[in-house]
């Protein structure tokens, strides 16, 4: 896997999400900035399809397909809010079974969106993501909460991002322990994983950076072929 670690400027992320959401003219849209760079860091540029899960406006993926060279960028959520401007597919599913027949992506996204989908449904909605890819990697941007001041203060960063956008707030943030388990009962081994300079300054203090992660997991067996192989593979501990 070749990975372009190339920093991607905030003018360039500005300008792009500038031409679909009107405030981004004006604001610097430095969190998307720093997500999209967490990741790229992880990204194997060889991905020509690729599925982004719960995409919301749908800014994500659409950044991605511009700034990352993806020939096709498929994005589903369970309503449509997805913007009008977008040259990305778009399409609204029922939140279990992804409408797509098997191995049809190369790798799937998340962006913000696990700690929405209820616990009991979580490992149900990854087998799909591992149905429909077959055998490529899934990317999560997500976060980490350690105790229950991480809790109150994920929920009010989700309540700061998600209200003026319409997007859901309620939410059951995972722990380090609980992303392993997730990936690991559905067959998956983290891989990777990045954090970023989300926040800066007292927002930073109030809200540690630490909160913030972004992973890339990979089947088992894919990782145990590795080894055997001697690709290297960074692990997390």
């Amino acid at each position: 896997m070749t990975v372009d670690t190339a920093e991607l400027s905030l003018e360039r992320v500005q300008a792009l999400i500038g031409r679909h959401i009107p405030l981004y003219r004006t604001k610097a849209p430095t969190y998307h900035r720093t997500l999209l760079q967490s990741l790229r860091t992880l990204w194997d540029p060889a991905h020509a399809r690729v599925l982004d899960v719960g995409g919301g406006t749908g800014i994500i993926a659409q950044a991605m397909k511009d700034l990352f060279g993806i020939s096709h960028v498929t994005s589903v959520d369970v309503e449509d809010r997805f913007l009008k401007s977008l040259d990305i597919e778009t399409r609204v599913y029922d939140g279990a079974r992804l409408p797509f027949a098997d191995g049809t992506f190369d790798a799937v996204t998340f962006s913000n969106v696990m700690h929405h989908v209820p616990v009991a449904v979580r490992a149900g909605l990854l087998r799909e993501c591992a149905r429909v890819v077959g055998r490529g990697p899934i990317y999560i941007k997500d976060h980490l909460a350690g105790s229950q001041l991480d809790h109150a203060r994920l929920f009010v960063l989700d309540a700061m991002g998600n209200v003026p956008f319409g997007g859901m707030v309620k939410a059951s943030y995972l722990s380090e322990r609980e992303w392993q388990d997730l990936a690991t009962g559905c067959g998956y081994r983290i891989e990777r994983r990045v954090g970023g300079a989300y926040r800066s300054g007292l927002f930073e203090r109030m809200f540690p950076n630490a909160l913030e992660v972004t992973l890339r997991m990979v089947r088992m067996k894919e990782t145990a072929q590795a080894i055997h192989t001697g690709t290297q593979i960074i692990h997390t501990t």
